[in-house]
């Protein structure tokens, strides 16, 4: 079943086509929306790329993946929960803007205990992956079933996984941040400097 294949251009080969022109063009829309300049792209990846290079690299995936329907189905199904995730906020990030929202997305992550937030980003992805673990080990034989559960659970590692480096960033800039303020506290105050340093200080981290 892993291996299993449908002739190019087959009747088979167009539904999985359009399924995945669908959902990836889900997720690009839902990006968009949230995040028209990928200040808040949390994939870096993604980002480098950006539109063009994305746009050309996924309408690669969406004619290469179709005529092998159990990847085809996993990707779609992780790229409509993500595009679903998107949705979720895509409104606040795009009525605030991508700088403010990015700054008070870092404030919160600063004010939060790091125990308490992995607590509830664990509870979140494994609860997310519960499900697909289900459908894995109780959806029988069957393609369908065990390509959704699949892609549930690549949904779950790749939230758990991005929002733990964007928080790991943050707090690593938070850091060095609160290093070069005790420096600054412990040497003696030259005005001049000071303003230059103030002035040459790069911006805040990016999610």
């Amino acid at each position: 079943m892993m291996e299993d294949t449908i002739p190019f251009a087959s009747r088979g080969y167009f539904l999985m086509l359009a399924l995945l022109v669908f959902s990836r063009g889900m997720d690009f829309l839902s990006t968009w929306i949230a995040t028209p300049n990928l200040a808040l792209e949390g994939n870096p990846i993604a980002k480098k790329l950006g539109w063009k290079w994305g746009v050309l690299l996924n309408i690669a995936i969406c004619l290469a993946l179709p005529v092998w329907p159990l990847s085809a189905i996993v990707i779609a199904t992780a790229s409509v929960m993500v595009a679903a995730r998107n949705f979720q906020s895509a409104w606040l990030m795009r009525s605030l803007g991508e700088t403010a929202y990015r700054e008070w997305y870092v404030g919160r992550i600063r004010e939060t205990r790091l125990r308490l937030f992995l607590f509830c980003l664990a509870g979140n992805t494994l609860l997310t992956a519960a499900v697909g673990a289900a459908l894995i080990l109780f959806g029988g034989p069957r393609l369908i079933p065990l390509a959704i559960g699949m892609g549930i659970v690549a949904y779950a590692v790749a939230v758990l996984f991005y929002t733990l480096l964007a928080v790991f960033r943050i707090r690593r800039a938070f850091e060095r941040e609160a290093r070069a303020l005790a420096a600054a506290q412990t040497r003696p105050v030259d005005g001049a400097a000071l303003l230059v340093e103030t002035c040459s200080r790069p911006p805040g981290p990016i999610v």
